[in-house]
């Protein structure tokens, strides 16, 4: 049965002797509808307590705080961001894969929506080796197109090449050379399309798996 003043009020009154009062009781059914608000108040907050205790329940606030206190500042919630898509985020976050080259590029997938370019010098994986092909061996050097210059005076350094997401424009807002856009008709005007990810997210999302010890480069080719 619902917790609500109504039904609390039921309850008061059903367990109170039925010859104690006659059929009509407005006075006592006024003086326990005050209670039964208060109780009926009283077991909405406990039960809007008790989800917060859990982030499969949690809403508002609290899956912010929760998010404070498991990550620090490392994991904010986006702009405009509602409670169940930022309660998978906080989710994954808990068991998210660290300390590897695919714990890098996943945390910068689950971001920016596009994967990195990551590059160890000392990683021929990475650099390539000249006559590899002929070798019969996959990793190929070609100047700007695959490879790179390895070395070993670089240890436990990676180089990142992460790419911001694409802006969705603005809502309402017809772009340049579309049919719909023309100065003082229909819904033209200037914007900004400012984007959610910043650099600052990157960066915290690439040190929340990166491993001890370990440098990374990052460049923004946009």
């Amino acid at each position: 049965m619902v917790c609500n003043a109504a039904n609390v009020q039921w309850w008061l009154k059903s367990v109170l002797p039925s010859r104690w009062f006659s059929d009509s009781t407005p006075v006592l059914d006024a003086l326990l509808a005050g209670l039964a608000v208060g109780w009926a108040l009283v077991h909405t907050a406990l039960d809007y307590l008790r989800q917060q205790t859990r982030i499969a329940t949690a809403t508002d606030s609290w899956l912010d705080i929760i998010s404070g206190d498991l990550f620090g500042k490392r994991l904010p919630r986006q702009l405009s961001e509602n409670d169940n898509t930022y309660r998978l985020r906080i989710a994954k976050e808990i068991i998210r894969e660290r300390c590897t080259r695919l714990a890098v590029s996943e945390a910068i997938l689950d971001l920016t929506g596009k994967l990195p370019l990551l590059f160890e010098t000392a990683n021929c994986s990475d650099t390539g080796g000249y006559g590899s092909f002929s070798s019969g061996f996959s990793n190929r050097v070609g100047y700007n197109i695959s490879g790179g210059w390895g070395s070993l005076s670089l240890p436990f350094q990676v180089f990142l090449t992460v790419s911001c997401p694409e802006s969705n424009g603005i809502s309402a807002l017809p772009g340049w050379c579309t049919p719909a856009f023309g100065y003082c008709e229909a819904q033209s005007g200037y914007g900004t399309a400012s984007n959610q990810v910043t650099n600052d997210d990157i960066c915290r999302a690439i040190l929340g798996v990166l491993p001890v010890g370990v440098t990374a480069w990052v460049r923004n080719p946009d």
